[in-house]
């Protein structure tokens, strides 16, 4: 009887971890895979992104790889090894990231402690407002706020009329249109973190903080943002990773200057029928987020360890 419950447990255990992980290998491991064969590819003179690889002649095998791909990535043809276009895209979509994921913080985070500390009773009803845009389609989304920022858009209409401005302020196609519209469409990735994390915050220390003399500000200092690191933490990532490869937004906000990778990429695979370079600039665009995240688990993962010893 116990060999059975025992039979039943592992198998019960090899079903949970198996679903997700068939999940990572059928959407994360074969794409990845996919995207690192092309970015080797040598498509000749047919210009065949799956042109084979190895090739067979009076049994003798030859690979035909092609890792110039990579190398054209810093390497400029003209003035040789320095700041190429794509270095700089990748800068500007790190940059870019970075600004939006501080903005979702700095205003994400007091209406998630506000949702945190609101009654019971309507807590659902703001968590609905957080996520009632996604019931939106994205795109309509990025659209209203092109709208909105235009020249003959609804600001500009207000303004004219209440005579703040005899002409049209240009607010479209900048930096701020670009980051007003990634730090609207991206808010709720970070609400949602920061509120699941708040929401199980002790009130009690609050309390013994007031009691021995703590002002609210200390407090919240000393006491709420330590404790809320975990939902900071996971808010930034959730929020950082999708801007770095944003391809709607900068296109349709931003303007001609604001290059980044994702619009770099689409061009190189649609525009110039590039797909091996494509491949390699997305291979190094994941590289780069994956690496990161790997070294930080690891660390997060010896740092537990060492405190339950």
């Amino acid at each position: 009887m116990l060999g059975l419950e025992h039979l039943f447990l592992r198998r019960g255990r090899l079903m949970v971890l198996g679903v997700p992980w068939f999940w990572l290998l059928l959407f994360f491991a074969v794409p990845f895979f996919i995207l690192l064969r092309l970015s080797v590819t040598d498509m000749g003179e047919q210009l065949n992104p799956f042109a084979p690889l190895i090739e067979v002649n009076a049994g003798h095998f030859s690979l035909h790889l092609k890792f110039s791909h990579y190398v054209s990535l810093i390497l400029d043809p003209d003035s040789g090894w320095g700041q190429t276009l794509y270095i700089e895209a990748y800068f500007l979509s790190v940059r870019y990231a970075l600004l939006t994921t501080c903005l979702c913080l700095f205003f994400g985070y007091p209406f998630a402690y506000f949702l945190a500390r609101s009654p019971s009773n309507i807590r659902p009803l703001l968590l609905l407002m957080v996520m009632l845009p996604f019931w939106t389609s994205f795109l309509l989304r990025v659209y209203a706020w092109k709208g909105l920022l235009a020249d003959q858009g609804l600001i500009n209409n207000l303004m004219m009329m209440v005579g703040l401005t005899d002409e049209p302020v240009q607010m479209l196609y900048n930096d701020i249109s670009m980051l007003v519209g990634m730090t609207y469409v991206y808010m709720p990735f970070m609400v949602l973190p920061l509120y699941a994390n708040l929401v199980k915050l002790d009130e009690r220390l609050l309390e013994a903080a007031q009691d021995l003399g703590a002002t609210p500000w200390k407090t919240f200092w000393l006491i709420t943002v330590p404790m809320s690191r975990a939902g900071i933490v996971a808010g930034s990532i959730l929020v950082f990773i999708p801007c770095l490869g944003e391809f709607v937004i900068p296109s349709l906000l931003g303007g001609a200057e604001n290059i980044m990778i994702g619009r770099v990429v689409w061009d190189e695979m649609f525009s110039s029928n590039n797909w091996p370079r494509a491949s390699a600039l997305s291979i190094v665009l994941i590289l780069g987020v994956v690496i990161p995240l790997a070294w930080f688990n690891q660390r997060v993962a010896n740092k537990v360890a060492q405190e339950s010893r």
